[in-house]
Parts: C-alpha cells; sequence; structure tokens
C-alpha cells in the first residue's frame, strides 16, 4: 500500500508539471494548419479547447515514425511552405529518411538551446570547439557549429573522418572542447595517447552524443584526454542534439522544458509512468513551428528524475538512455538490451569500456557469446568466469565470455555497433 501511495503521489507531482497553457495553445494551432492532425485529433473527438489538462492529453494518440514518413516529405508542414528556411534528415538506417523542416524560429530557437548546453558544461566565448559529427543533411554538425556561434566561441568545423588532420588541427588550434560521437571520443583519444601527443593537446571538455553509451566509456575517454565528458541528447525529429545535456554532477541530462514536454510511457501498453519509472521518452514540441509533434514515440528508454539538482538548474533531468525498445535482444526467453551489458561490465575491474555481444542459434537453442577487452597491464584473472557469473546472478541467463586484450575490438568515427544477431 505504501509503494502504491507513493505512486499516486509521484503521478500528482507530474501532473501539476504538466505546461497546460502550452499544450492547448500547440494542440489548437494544429487542428487549424495541419491536416494531419487536424483529422488525427478529430478521430478522437478532440476540438479546440481553452485548457487541456494532464488526464485528457495522455489520452491523444501517439504520433510515429511511419508517420512522419506516409504523405511526403512535408505533408504535417504546419506553417505556410514559404516560412521554411531549411530541412534535416534522419539518417534512414532504419527505413527511409524522415525529412524534417525548419522555419526561423525553429532555427534559433534551436541554437538557443545548444547555447544553454554549452553554457551547461562551462563552455565560454574564448574556448575552441572542434566539431566532427557530419554536416548537410544530418542535423549534428551544423547544430553544434550554430549553439557555438550563439554562444560567441570559436568553432572549427572539420566534419567526420580523417584524424591525422583532426589531430593537425587540434594542435595547431589548440582546441579547448571536443564534439562527436562517444564512439570516435575514443578513438581519438585512443590515438592521442599511442602517439604520446598529449602534452600538446589543449581540450579541457568532451561533450558526446548520437549513440547510447556507458560510464566506462566516459571514464576511459576522461583519464586518456585529460578531460571532463558531457552526454548529449537528441534527435533529428526533434530538433537535432541539443535538447538535453548532463551538468556537472552527471546524475541525468537537464532538458529544456520551457520548449518540451516529456512524458514516459509503458513500451507496451503505451500508459503514463510516473517520474522515476524506467519507460520508453515520449516528446511533444511545445514551441516548434514548422512541423511540431504530439506525443512522439522516441523509442529511447529512460526515466524521467525530478528531484532538484545539486548545480541549481531548474530543468527536470532524464536519466542516460539505457538502449531502444526496438534494441532489446530476446534469448533464452529473457530480454536483455545493451544498456544492460554496459550496467554489468562497468562494475567489472580490469576491463576496458569495449565490448560486442554475438547472437546464434545451433539445434534450436539459444547461444549469447560476449566479447570484452582487458585494460593494459591489467592484474585481474579469471575475467571470463566472473563475467559469466555475473550474467548468471543480475540478467538471469548463461552466456560464453571472451576476454581479448585492448584496441582488438573495432573503433568507430560514427556509431559502433555492438550486437550482431547472427540467428536465422
Amino acid at each position: 500500500m505504501a509503494i502504491q501511495a507513493e505512486l499516486v503521489e509521484k503521478r500528482h507531482e507530474f501532473k501539476n508539471q504538466f505546461p497546460s497553457r502550452k499544450v492547448t495553445e500547440l494542440l489548437n494551432r494544429l487542428y487549424f494548419n495541419s491536416e494531419v492532425y487536424k483529422k488525427k485529433l478529430a478521430k478522437t473527438g478532440y476540438s479546440p479547447v481553452l485548457d487541456i489538462t494532464f488526464d485528457e492529453f495522455s489520452n491523444l494518440p501517439f504520433t510515429e515514425k511511419h508517420e512522419l514518413r506516409e504523405g511526403g516529405p512535408l505533408s504535417m508542414l504546419a506553417v505556410p511552405e514559404e516560412d521554411v528556411i531549411r530541412i534535416h534528415s534522419s539518417s534512414g538506417t532504419t527505413g527511409k529518411p524522415v525529412v524534417i523542416p525548419y522555419t526561423q524560429q525553429d532555427v534559433d530557437q534551436w541554437a538557443q538551446m545548444m547555447k544553454r548546453c554549452y553554457e551547461l558544461a562551462g563552455v565560454t566565448k574564448r574556448d575552441r570547439v572542434h566539431i566532427t559529427p557530419g554536416y548537410g543533411l544530418w542535423t549534428a554538425g551544423i547544430g553544434f557549429q550554430a549553439g557555438v556561434e550563439k554562444l560567441g566561441a570559436m568553432a572549427v568545423p572539420m566534419g567526420p573522418g580523417n584524424t591525422d588532420k583532426q589531430l593537425e588541427m587540434m594542435i595547431d588550434l589548440k582546441s579547448s572542447v571536443l564534439i562527436g560521437t562517444s564512439s570516435y571520443g575514443l578513438l581519438l583519444a585512443e590515438e592521442i595517447h599511442s602517439r604520446g601527443i598529449k602534452d600538446k593537446i589543449h581540450l579541457k571538455t568532451g561533450i558526446f552524443g548520437s549513440e547510447r553509451w556507458g560510464e566506462k566509456m566516459r571514464r576511459k575517454i576522461e583519464e586518456l584526454l585529460g578531460i571532463e565528458a558531457f552526454d548529449i541528447y537528441g534527435l533529428t525529429e526533434v530538433y537535432g542534439p541539443g535538447i538535453a545535456l548532463d551538468c556537472k554532477y552527471h546524475q541525468g541530462m537537464h532538458y529544456w522544458s520551457d520548449h518540451l514536454f516529456m512524458e514516459i510511457i509503458d513500451p507496451i501498453t503505451g500508459d503514463p509512468l510516473p517520474p522515476g519509472e524506467l519507460g520508453e521518452l515520449v516528446i511533444t514540441t511545445l514551441t516548434k513551428e514548422a512541423m511540431p509533434l504530439i506525443r512522439y514515440r522516441t523509442r529511447d528508454l529512460t526515466r524521467i528524475i525530478n528531484e532538484p539538482c545539486l548545480c541549481g538548474c531548474p530543468h527536470p533531468r532524464l536519466d542516460r538512455i539505457l538502449g531502444r525498445t526496438d534494441d532489446m535482444i530476446k534469448v533464452k526467453g529473457v530480454n536483455i538490451y545493451p544498456g544492460q551489458v554496459d550496467n554489468l561490465l562497468k562494475e567489472i575491474q580490469g576491463l576496458s569500456s569495449e565490448y560486442q555481444i554475438f547472437i546464434s542459434r545451433k539445434e534450436g537453442r539459444d547461444k549469447l557469446l560476449i566479447k570484452v577487452e582487458k585494460e593494459k597491464h591489467t592484474s585481474c584473472i579469471n575475467l571470463e568466469k566472473i563475467i559469466e557469473a555475473d550474467f548468471k546472478n543480475k540478467i538471469g541467463i548463461t552466456v560464453n565470455v571472451e576476454v581479448v586484450d585492448c584496441g582488438l575490438l573495432p573503433r568507430s568515427e560514427k556509431k559502433t555497433k555492438r550486437v550482431f544477431d547472427e540467428r536465422e
């Protein structure tokens, strides 16, 4: 009973934070300006109101990614086409790319959110920001650059690849902030270490995103580069990177609640979950003009942290992304997320941050092989048995483990592939 009362209290607290006025304005605007959303809302019996409640809002339908593809690239446009000044696109790794339009206000608000992220990470006008993500249709490169320029710092727009050139420019320009995927951050950190040029590098801060990464990788990058590393979150459908960032306490990512309303739902039932409960992140864009989204299912697994942060930032936090609902691996009847593997391995001494998961099927039975790297000069022994026992005790399945030397698992300039499902 006490647990149930606590959940009710948390739900009440969550409802009190519901931005009713902004949500009402958004719904009414879409009802009159978006044919797609007008039909979608009308099917539920919705009509323009003065003030929507959280319970009414939580009964509205979700927006799914496939809907953004249907009807053509600009089918969900909510402004006149002449107001669109730019488009971006998703990578298309899970299907046809989604095209996202932006008005001038959208671009300005996105740059402002990126500026907040830099400020939260302690970046100032005196910094030189080395940007390695790609430019073009992808949101990352230009998004990071817009935030640098809004802040007034110096942008070094390198883009991806060509590690030799990256290091040369990093040394010559005395770059102080590194932007990239965590995978490329690790690759650069190991390259700097192996070449013995750390004394020529002036980095003090790293901001990494675009993929889920764990605490062990953070510590490895920080140790090799002598920097503080921050986790940034975003997705193309919702502006791009910069909608959330962790602060110096690294206990969750602050998200910009004046522009975004976030919910956590049960990924199976779709029911709202209270703060602190793990589930799927759903985002409503409160102030976006060109293509606002109502209750967009991100498929990312996390939880909302409502407790005040020690840093004093008034915005609520998301926990680090555990994985995606479509990343779930089902082995021997057990559901596993890569983030669970991260959390398990980070507690074991003597391992690096890198691992791979191989799933196969032999004679009708699933087999799970985990390849992990040991740290150089580690004195730990019996690592295979330690990891196998931890998997059995904490995740509930039997696995085979292969420990290899540090550096033998592949590094990537983009996102690192960790799961290889070889079952037919």
